[in-house]
């Protein structure tokens, strides 16, 4: 079984590791490093690095060596498990600066307390911006209560009020916060919080939502 553990388009998430019959693999892309994760429940955990880990061009696999090289179809070899395992991830030049920050974002979450750390800072931060969304007459939240993702939270105007979207994400623009536009199939808000978001700056973004709503 496959499963993405957090859907950045849509605002949801898996929050506990779960308990399956069958082999599960996990895309942990966007929420890795941000709650502690059983990984024996998992033949393989792999990811994208560039949400809570490091820059864009790193790629991340954690995968069980009984379930290397049973696949019967060919494989690419630069494509195959095995080979990157066999040559200690050097089978093709390294991305050094993405590999260095790496390092120094899992050094960075050692001395912040580690993953028990990440969780309880990204639960606070999302029940901070979930509360101004379910309080603010102007937003509504995507993704229902118990499915909602704390890494990116998605939201859109209410219904009355849908014709200001394209204000709000101005009047947000002029007070610094950018990046609030909800991906192209979705339209709305998502307002990522990611491990490197501080609470001051989810703060900045509630009290820009409460100014915009007494305008409106």
């Amino acid at each position: 079984m496959h499963v993405p553990t957090n859907n950045t388009i849509y605002g949801t998430e898996l929050k506990k590791d779960l308990d399956s019959p069958i082999p599960m693999i996990a895309d942990m892309s966007s929420d890795i490093l941000s709650r502690p994760v059983d990984v024996s429940k998992y033949i393989c955990i792999y990811g994208g690095a560039q949400k809570n880990l490091a820059p864009a061009g790193l790629a991340f696999v954690i995968v069980k060596n009984d379930a290397l090289g049973k696949v019967s179809r060919y494989i690419p070899t630069i494509l195959r498990y095995q080979t990157h395992i066999d040559h200690g991830s050097m089978f093709n030049t390294p991305p050094v600066v993405p590999i260095y920050a790496a390092r120094e974002t899992l050094r960075w979450i050692k001395a912040q307390g580690g993953v028990k750390e990440m969780e309880r800072r990204a639960i606070e931060r999302a029940n901070m911006l979930y509360n101004e969304i379910d309080r603010n007459k102007l937003f509504v939240g995507t993704a229902v209560e118990e499915d909602r993702s704390r890494m990116n939270i998605c939201f859109v105007m209410s219904l009355g009020y849908k014709e200001l979207e394209a204000d709000f994400l101005k009047f947000a623009t002029e007070k610094s916060m950018v990046g609030l536009k909800g991906h192209r199939s979705v339209g709305g808000f998502r307002a990522s919080c990611y491990n490197a978001i501080a609470k001051e700056s989810v703060q900045a973004l509630i009290d820009c939502m409460q100014e915009f709503e007494k305008a409106h």
